[in-house]
C-alpha cells in the first residue's frame, strides 16, 4: 500500500479496504463475532500508533499478526471465560450459489459445530493455513510455535474434521 496522503488518510483507507476481511479472519479464529470485532479494534489501535513504522509492502500481514497475537494474549489471560455458542448466521464460510439457500445455512451450521470440536490451537492452525493460506512456517511464526507443532496440530484437526459427524450429515443433506 503506497503512501498517498497523510498518515490518517492512509490508515483510514486501509481500515475501509481491509477491516471486513480482518473481522472475518478474527471470527474464524475465535468463533465469536463480538470478540472478533474487539480483536480487530485492538489490533487496529496498536497499528495506528505504529503506522509510520509499519512495512507498507504488507500492512495487512502486520495487522493480521496483531490480531493473532491479541487473540493468543486474551486466551492465555482468560482461560476461564465462557465459550460462545452463537447462531448459524454468524459464520460466512465459502457459500456457493445454490438453488436451495437452506443448504448453505446447513453447511455453515455444520462447519461451525465441527470447528467447535477443535482445540484453540487446532482452530488457529486451520484458520491460518486454509482460510488465510499461510505456509506451515508462516503459521508457526504467527502462533509462536515450532513448525512441527503446526504440522501435528493440523493433522489432528483435519482428522477431527474428516470424521466429524456434523460435516458428513451436512454433506448428505446438501
Amino acid at each position: 500500500m503506497a503512501a498517498t496522503g497523510s498518515r490518517d488518510d492512509d490508515f483510514t483507507a486501509f481500515v475501509l479496504a481491509r477491516s471486513a476481511r480482518l473481522v472475518h479472519f478474527a471470527r474464524m479464529l475465535c468463533g465469536d463475532a463480538g470478540l472478533a470485532e474487539d480483536l480487530v479494534q485492538t489490533a487496529l489501535e496498536k497499528a495506528y500508533l505504529r503506522w509510520d513504522r509499519i512495512e507498507m509492502a504488507d500492512p495487512f500481514g502486520y495487522v493480521r499478526q496483531a490480531v493473532v497475537n491479541q487473540h493468543l494474549s486474551w486466551v492465555r489471560r482468560r482461560p476461564w471465560r465462557e465459550r460462545p455458542s452463537g447462531d448459524a448466521a454468524e459464520l460466512d464460510l465459502f457459500l456457493e450459489a445454490e438453488a436451495d439457500p437452506s443448504s448453505g445455512v446447513n453447511r455453515r451450521v455444520a462447519v461451525r459445530a465441527a470447528l467447535r470440536t477443535l482445540s484453540r490451537r487446532e482452530r488457529a492452525v486451520v484458520v491460518l493455513r486454509y482460510v488465510e493460506d499461510l505456509t506451515e512456517r508462516e503459521t508457526a511464526a504467527a502462533l509462536g510455535v515450532a513448525v512441527g507443532t503446526v504440522k501435528s496440530a493440523n493433522a489432528r484437526a483435519l482428522l477431527k474434521l474428516r470424521t466429524a459427524p456434523e460435516l458428513s450429515e451436512a454433506g448428505e443433506r446438501a
